[in-house]
């Protein structure tokens, strides 16, 4: 079963690689979120060449099932999500 990697996890490998106190490296990972947060939320796209790219789409309202009565169909409102496209270096590194 694969590991969890946690953000602690993210903060040790930058603090390690970039000579940076763990501080500073949580620092720096809360500013990278922050800013692709602050950019979606803006309606902007945010695109890290080789890693992918973070977007917002607008969803259809849809009809589904009620997870509580099957039987039952619900109406799922149209919404607006944050979608990841796996560049094509990360894609690599996966397989």
């Amino acid at each position: 079963m694969p590991k969890t990697v946690t953000k602690g996890d993210l903060v040790n490998e930058v603090a390690t690689k970039v000579s940076l106190t763990k501080v500073q490296a949580g620092e720096a990972i809360d500013a990278v979120i922050e800013g692709i947060e602050n950019a979606l939320s803006a309606g902007d796209k945010v695109q890290l060449t080789g890693f992918g790219t973070f977007e917002v789409r607008q969803r259809k309202e849809r009809v589904g099932r009620n997870p509580t009565d099957p039987g039952k169909t619900i109406v799922i409102p149209a919404q607006k999500a944050p979608v990841f496209k796996a560049g094509k270096r990360l894609k690599d590194a996966v397989q």
